[in-house]
């Protein structure tokens, strides 16, 4: 990403990050001009706990915050959801999970691996119902917690953020 489009992309401040970036580069510049790069040989995946009882935790909230911002970037280009659209979309995930978990299931044992029906099972459960509350949300308030600002943004209100910034960096690693 170049600086003038760093400048100008407004992010998401939880777990939508990456999927909202991808939005905000995708509104902000051409398709032609967009592609992956590894950034690092090794990552540090942080690995989180399925959460089926709590949604503010864990997958559970990382599923309902991707959904959102999913949901909230489509609803910025003009999509109208409706409580209809939503409980088809729920039904269309359920259906292909469980397609899906059947398929995985076989292949486990075609290889010789296992495969733990019961606890994948939970996490399609999971997820079906943090969709359903991300939905419920997104019917309620549309646009929600406005995204960060953009760094132009930021730049017009402050204008010395980028020196202060600097500076504070430079103290910290001295």
């Amino acid at each position: 990403m170049d600086i003038n489009l760093a400048r100008v992309n407004r992010i998401p401040g939880d777990w939508g990050l990456e999927v909202g970036v991808l939005a905000e580069v995708a509104r902000n510049t051409s398709s032609q001009r967009v592609c992956q790069v590894d950034i690092a040989e090794n990552y540090e995946h942080k690995h989180q706990e399925l959460s089926p009882e709590n949604a503010s935790k864990g997958l559970h909230k990382m599923c309902v915050d991707i959904s959102k911002s999913i949901f909230r970037t489509l609803v910025s280009e003009g999509i109208v959801f409706s409580e209809g659209f939503f409980k088809t979309l729920v039904a269309t995930y359920v259906r292909t999970a469980q397609d899906l978990l059947k398929r995985y299931e076989d292949d486990a044992a075609i290889n010789g691996l296992l495969f733990d029906r019961h606890e994948e099972s939970l996490a399609v459960e999971t997820f079906t119902n943090g969709i359903k509350k991300a939905s419920g949300i997104i019917m309620k308030d549309p646009l929600g917690v406005p995204l960060i600002a953009s760094w132009d943004r930021v730049t017009s209100a402050i204008p010395d953020i980028l020196n202060r910034i600097y500076e504070a960096v430079e103290k910290d690693n001295t």
